[in-house]
Order: C-alpha cells, then structure tokens, then sequence
C-alpha cells in the first residue's frame, strides 16, 4: 500500500520513525512518502519531501514571519497527496498544518489517521468539528482520551504510549552511573538533582535562574543542568555556573535521585524513569496571565503525569507560584525517606498502570493496516 505521513517537529519526526518502522514489518512493500525528519528517513530509507526544519515555526511571530514558505509546504503536499493518491494519510501532531492536509485528502477520499492528537482536550476544542468530519480514525496515545473523543462522535482508539515502549528500551541500552558521572566529570560523592529547564531560550531564561536558587538550598545534592539541543554553552553560562549536559537529558534524570523539571513531555519521562520531581514553569506572564489561562484551558492539570493519572502525582509550580522557595518545599518532601517520596512512586506505578502495555507504533500500525 502507499502511504503518506506528515509529521512537522522532532518529536513528531521520533514517533513517525517508529510508526514506519511497525508499518513496514506489516506491509513489506510499503511505499511511503512523507514530510519529516532524519529518524523517519532512516526508517523509510529515503528522504522527506520536506524537512521538518522548513516547517516547525511555532508561536504567532514566527508564522507571521515564515507564512510564504508555510503556503508554499501546504501547496507542495496537497500537490503530493493528489498525484500519489495514498491508500491512506497518516498525521502526526502538528495540528495547525496538518488538519489543512486532513481536509484536503478526505475530499479525495482518501483515509486519514491522526496518530498523536492535537490536545483538543485541553484549548481549541472546536477543532473537534474537524476532526469528526474529516478523519476516518483518531489513534490516541492517551488513555483518558478514548472516552473523551468518543463522546463527542469521533471514531478513536487508545493504541498505547510511545514513551513507555521507548523510555524502557533506552534504558536497557544506558550505562552506569558511575559511567554517567566519569563522562560528565561529575561529583561521586554526592546524588543528583538534575535541572531541567526546557529547550527553548524563552524557557530556559525564565526557569533556570529560579531552579538553580532552589536546588541552592540543598547543599548535599549535586544540582546539574540538562543542556538542549541547539543551544549554546555561552548561552546557559550567561545564567549558570552549574555543571551542564548537553543532550543527555534522559540519562542526566534516569542517574538522578530528584528532578526540576520544566512543563513538556520530559514530565512524562521522568515519571516513567521513577525520578521524584517537581515540575515548574515560569512565562513571561504574572498572576493576570494565570488567571486568564486559568479560563482558558478546560483541564485541571497541565502536565501528562498528572492528567492521565486523574490527580495530582507530582506538583505543578506554575507562573507566579513558581518560586525558589515553592520549589525548594516541594524539594523538601521528595527527599529519600520523607513521605512525599514513596507516594509519588507509588502514583507514578499507577500512572503506568493505566497507560498499559501496548506497543503504540505496533498497535497503530495494526489499525491502519486493518
């Protein structure tokens, strides 16, 4: 069959990869055409028809800004879709672009799986409408999702996390941490309290100054900074004198003994490495901009630990509340032998829990081929 995957960031990029991958195993004679990244070209064995760098602008300025060359993505894949005409179209997150694509395909008639969701869930829910009427079927990656999409008359099916899947094979892959700390020039003698403070600068800027004074307070830690992708050293040494990783953020927190970490998917890692953490995240807004995001989003949590576990698993330090001192509390209670420590290990077995054991790009892969 000929399959066509959209995907429009790295994140998208690592889970399509794998998406492919299972496709493939099913579907040996698969011709798939795509736009993405490097993990879905060695996957594929040939190169995206886009890249994901030309089209990952994010935030109101940056699309302004990049619209002529957006216009022109959207005019090269709808080009693509209609000459190819695949058996069907696959989209991964990316909703802004993709959910265009969505449209157009399903009025060629051609099948469309939305494989990662946009969070419809959380802001923007009347994309439902077009969700309802354009995809043949949502393949959720979230379990309370399920329910949710289908009260609302879109066909849906939970196939499981990627993260789980992936997480648990990274770390049979990882070294020890005596491995970590030779690598990174660490201290022995103390454990970690990693910090990680995002991946963008706006992020970062806005965090890390407030972690590193928390992680300040706890003097028998050893507080080290998870450096991002594309980021420069001068850049986080303008705000820190810490000791940086860069681009090991996954075995910076699995080595940890407890986690700061910035709101975004690495909550969810963290949570599933069993790290105790405390999860923050300081914009550039004040208690104005809590309260009208307050109105805005339509869910009790902001972070996917705490939202597919239906309660408060690890707490959520947000704008105005997150401070060195509301973190340094929160430190406080993770410590080993407090009780804070075992019952966020105890919620986070019970968030794996509900997640299950699927296999998400196999379970995907299973639906679509179905």
């Amino acid at each position: 069959m000929r399959y066509f995957i959209s995907a429009g960031e790295a994140s998208g990029d690592l889970h399509a990869g794998r998406l492919i991958e299972a496709l493939r195993q099913r579907d040996p004679q698969a011709e798939i055409t795509f736009l993405g990244g490097d993990e879905m070209a060695a996957a594929a064995g040939s190169a995206p028809l886009i890249h994901y760098r030309d089209m990952a602008f994010m935030g109101y300025t940056q699309v302004i800004i990049h619209l002529g060359q957006i216009m022109r993505n959207l005019r090269t894949a709808k080009e693509a879709i209609s000459r190819e005409k695949p058996d069907a179209l696959i989209l991964v997150d990316y909703p802004g672009f993709n959910l265009k694509l969505a449209k157009y395909a399903s009025g060629l008639g051609i099948p469309v799986y939305y494989y990662i969701a946009p969070k419809v869930w959380a802001w923007k829910e009347w994309r439902v409408k077009q969700l309802r009427k354009y995809c043949t079927k949502i393949l959720s990656i979230l379990p309370f999702e399920e329910e949710w999409f289908r009260s609302r008359g879109v066909e849906v099916e939970y196939v499981g996390n990627p993260s789980v899947e992936e997480v648990d094979r990274k770390v049979a892959q990882l070294g020890t941490r005596d491995e970590f700390i030779g690598q990174w020039r660490l201290n022995a003698t103390k454990p970690i309290l990693a910090i990680v403070p995002g991946s963008r600068q706006s992020e970062i800027r806005n965090n890390l100054p407030l972690m590193e004074a928390a992680a300040e307070q706890f003097p028998d830690f050893q507080p080290v900074v998870a450096g991002a992708p594309g980021i420069t050293r001068k850049f986080y040494r303008d705000l820190t004198t810490l000791p940086i990783v860069d681009c090991a953020t996954f075995e910076l927190v699995h080595h940890a003994s407890l986690a700061i970490v910035t709101s975004g998917t690495a909550t969810l890692e963290t949570a599933l490495l069993g790290t105790p953490q405390v999860i923050c995240y300081r914009g550039n807004g004040t208690r104005l901009t809590y309260e009208i995001m307050k109105r805005v989003l339509t869910i009790p949590f902001v972070s996917l630990p705490n939202l597919i576990a239906g309660e408060e698993v690890a707490k959520e330090l947000l704008q105005h509340l997150c401070t060195p001192q509301a973190i340094a509390v929160e430190l406080q209670r993770l410590l080993p032998g407090q009780p804070g420590h075992d019952e966020q290990l105890r919620a986070y077995a019970r968030m794996r829990t509900l997640l299950g054991s699927r296999i998400a790009p196999q379970a995907a892969a299973d639906a679509i081929c179905r």
